[in-house]
């Protein structure tokens, strides 16, 4: 195939908008021809031009050339992934467009994307780990549901990070130093290290350290703003400040391989990290680009470690894996609530509502201080056959034990007594509670190779959970009764608060009573079928109908029932070739997916998350990738395009039927007092929100000798399209559109045996895109759709990183 021909194909079909999310990267041998690339996405270690699996694999080398340090930087190189953030370590994954808009309270849905670190899942109740990239082998995507190995949250697709082994080869290491500067920012640094020792010949240990520093950009302006009700004015001199929201990382992983014979090896591994973040990762909405205006300490520190045990060996001919896992976590927060606290005072007057034990009224400004801590132990043992013998067979069983202790502090300072939460010093809500998710697990998957060029697989997942929230929630006693309105509720009726509590002792340390107390379990089977055939030694078609579901949970409003599972149906059609040796790559697949019953997160009355099942949608849609290399000249290109629409309508009163014309129960929505009518809150056809239709990435590279060293220029461009904001309608017009945008980046440098350096700018022509948006309580109230406030409603948007210059120098010994 000529080079010219290649070249037109790949810009044909990316403006026919078929080309695939995530490119399939490759390591680069230095005849030009691309390497075979090893990938264990089915729990054995395969070519990944062999796996009928929609994947892309960036190796060692890629995402070095990539400046991958943490997710942001790879999931951008993944178009079929898209995600919402709120700052580091509170990203939430979605693949293909299976999002609805969750909000990940603690007590919502659980992820509907897995993330695994070697073999152990790192995929909390609220998110992944945000896990530094350093002396990473590989991350693999998986796009698509993949349920039955992967089990309850990879629902529509799995993100697995590759750690390299300890190595009894010999002695070596390195280390990275990288300095940046953030156009009107400040400065940030990356140190990182890795040394390799062998103990033995059998007996090697791996211990990689690091240290980052993230720059500010988002200036905490100055300002004040006056309650209506008390008039009471706030000012935030105190808090002001120009690039406020810096981040520190810091962190190390350890592993020690003991090959006990020829055939067992144990793998003992410990990793941890501390992120502190300073401020908010969002600009204002009202104000100019990269601005915000808050009235409280905002700060996050996450810190967890994780110790991990593999085991491998033989029985016979059979391949034994035992991957176990223990996962320590604890985040602490510091959130702004002054908008929750000024738009109910503005619009319903609710100042009048705080005050101290004289009767005098006190500034409503309120703010959250927040302790989650995490456990999590995952155990597999699973046994595969001969991987050469015509029929092959995977079987496992897996145990998944995570629970979540939750305290959320909302603090009014000075109120009275008698409406501070029992126990609390001035708490006008707490959130006290113990959320526990239990995973049971029977899995397998089994292979025919019908002839030499046609296999099919039949795979399937037994399942198992228990999920249950015990707690408290809410207001204190004396902050009910007469004060009831249409928009806080009776909490004596509808188990806010210790109104709610009945007499319930309480049951979690540090809670006044028992409010919550419930539980939900369910059992069923998914499935996996596939059929593979090869064209050729290097070009395969398959087909395959796979399964993803997501467990049900508990809504901790009382009078809420438990939300019930969701399930997604994968048929899809794809394609793996390469051509000229390997030179050019052309993987792609066509997908129609029906996800049934979603799970719908919301703030809902008091500004409580609710989850309903709401209905079902089918996204249709198609993603393409390819990648070209020949004589130091590298191209890639990977696109997804994604039609993701509801098929029911949602209604504002849950029904099976998704029937709007269908009232609620005992006039009653949800347990709020308000008539007994539903409202058509979207109507079948929807938009699904957070992904966009088009997604894309275009990335070349040349290197090039400068003298006995190799230099390099690489350019790249990444588009992200316009996204949707919720499913509802109204709010999404409160909300507005994500617009689309385009980030490039730019480097060049030299590569030596032992040394290296390269100069780079990220975000080069400094694009404001538009990542997340988020609001402090319900759109039509903090969001003020009305306009009846001077201020105007107010919302957060997270936006790309402003360009960033800088220089990284690396030794290798």
């Amino acid at each position: 195939m000529s080079a010219s021909s290649p070249r037109t194909a790949m810009i044909g079909v990316l403006l026919a908008s078929t080309m695939l999310i995530s490119p399939a990267f490759a390591q680069e041998a230095d005849d030009g021809a691309t390497d075979e690339i090893i990938v264990t996405a089915q729990k054995r270690s395969e070519n990944l031009q062999k796996v009928p699996l929609s994947i892309t694999a960036i190796g060692a080398e890629k995402l070095d050339q990539l400046q991958v340090s943490d997710f942001d930087d790879y999931a951008k190189f993944v178009p079929s992934l898209s995600y919402q953030t709120t700052g580091p370590g509170a990203s939430n994954v979605y693949f293909r467009g299976v999002a609805s808009g969750e909000n990940a309270n603690h007590s919502a849905s659980l992820p509907s994307v897995g993330t695994y670190l070697d073999e152990q899942p790192i995929t909390t109740i609220q998110g992944a780990l945000d896990v530094h990239v350093y002396d990473i082998a590989r991350v693999e995507a998986l796009a698509g549901p993949q349920g039955t190995l992967y089990g309850a949250s990879s629902q529509a697709g799995t993100v697995r990070i590759i750690t390299n082994k300890p190595d009894t080869s010999g002695f070596y290491g390195g280390a990275d130093l990288e300095l940046n500067k953030v156009r009107r920012g400040d400065w940030g640094y990356v140190g990182e290290a890795f040394v390799n020792l062998p103990l033995s010949d059998r007996a090697a240990v791996r211990i990689v350290g690091w240290h980052k520093r993230d720059a500010g950009y988002i200036d905490n302006i100055a300002g004040s703003r006056t309650y209506p009700t008390s008039g009471i004015t706030q000012d935030n001199a105190a808090l002001a400040e120009k690039n406020y929201n810096d981040v520190e990382t810091s962190g190390g992983r350890a592993a020690l391989k003991i090959d006990l014979d020829d055939n067992w090896t144990i793998t003992p591994a410990i990793m941890g990290q501390v992120q502190k973040a300073g401020g908010s990762f969002a600009q204002e909405s009202g104000l100019r680009p990269l601005e915000t205006e808050q009235y409280n300490p905002e700060s996050y520190k996450d810190k967890w470690a994780q110790a991990a045990l593999t085991i491998e060996g033989k029985l016979g001919n059979f391949d034994l894996t035992y991957a176990g896992a223990y996962l320590k976590r604890k985040v602490n927060t510091e959130s702004d609530y002054s908008d929750y606290a000024y738009f109910y005072d503005a619009l319903a007057g609710y100042g009048a509502y705080f005050y101290d034990n004289a009767g005098n009224l006190v500034s409503p400004n309120q703010y959250i201080v927040g302790i989650d801590r995490f456990t999590k132990q995952s155990h597999e043992l699973r046994l595969s056959s001969p991987s050469d013998k015509r029929f092959r067979v995977i079987a496992g069983l897996f145990y998944q034990r995570q629970a979540h202790n939750i305290e959320q502090n909302y603090i009014i300072d000075d109120i009275a007594d008698s409406i501070t939460v029992t126990g609390t010093a001035s708490n006008i809500w707490l959130t006290k509670q113990l959320r526990v998710d239990r995973d049971y697990a029977a899995f397998g998957e089994a292979t025919f190779d019908v002839t030499d060029r046609f296999k099919v697989t039949a795979g399937g997942r037994y399942y198992k959970y228990n999920n249950s929230l015990v707690g408290f929630f809410g207001y204190a006693a004396g902050y009910s009764g007469d004060k009831f309105d249409p928009v806080l509720g009776d909490f004596a009726v509808d188990g806010t608060g210790e109104a709610g509590c009945n007499g319930a002792a309480p049951i979690v340390q540090g809670s006044p009573c028992t409010n919550v107390n419930k539980r939900t379990k369910d059992s069923g089977f998914i499935h996996r079928l596939n059929a593979t055939y090869e064209l050729s030694d290097t070009k395969l078609v398959y087909a395959t109908w796979s399964r993803g579901f997501r467990p049900g949970g508990i809504n901790r409003r009382g009078t809420l029932p438990p939300y019930e599972p969701d399930n997604l149906d994968n048929y899809e059609l794809g394609w793996k070739t390469s051509w000229a040796d390997g030179a050019l790559r052309w993987n792609g697949a066509v997908y129609r997916l029906d996800w049934k019953s979603i799970q719908l997160s919301f703030l809902g009355a008091n500004g409580l998350t609710e989850i309903r099942n709401a209905g079902d949608a089918r996204i249709t849609g198609i993603e393409s990738d390819i990648s070209f290399r020949k004589d130091g000249f590298t191209l890639s290109i990977g696109a997804s395009y994604n039609d993701a629409k509801s098929r029911t309508d949602f209604c504002q009163i849950a029904n099976p039927q998704n029937d709007c014309t269908l009232p609620g129960p005992d006039s009653k929505r949800d347990g709020d007092l308000l008539p007994d009518d539903n409202a058509l809150l979207a109507p079948k056809g929807t938009r699904l929100p957070i992904t966009s239709r088009f997604k894309g990435n275009f990335i070349t590279r040349y290197e090039f000798p400068v003298g006995e060293k190799k230099g390099h220029a690489q350019f790249g461009l990444v588009y992200e399209g316009k996204r949707t904001t919720d499913l509802r309608l109204a709010e999404r017009d409160i909300l507005g559109n994500l617009g689309a945008y385009t980030t490039a980046d730019l480097s060049i440098g030299i590569d030596a045996k032992s040394w290296s350096w390269e100069f780079f700018l990220r975000n080069m022509f400094n694009s404001n895109g538009s990542i997340a948006r988020t609001i402090q309580c319900v759109e039509t109230t903090c969001g003020d759709p009305d306009g009846l406030t001077a201020s105007g409603g107010k919302s957060y948007t997270v936006v790309t990183q402003p360009r960033t210059l800088g220089v990284k120098v690396g030794v290798k010994f």
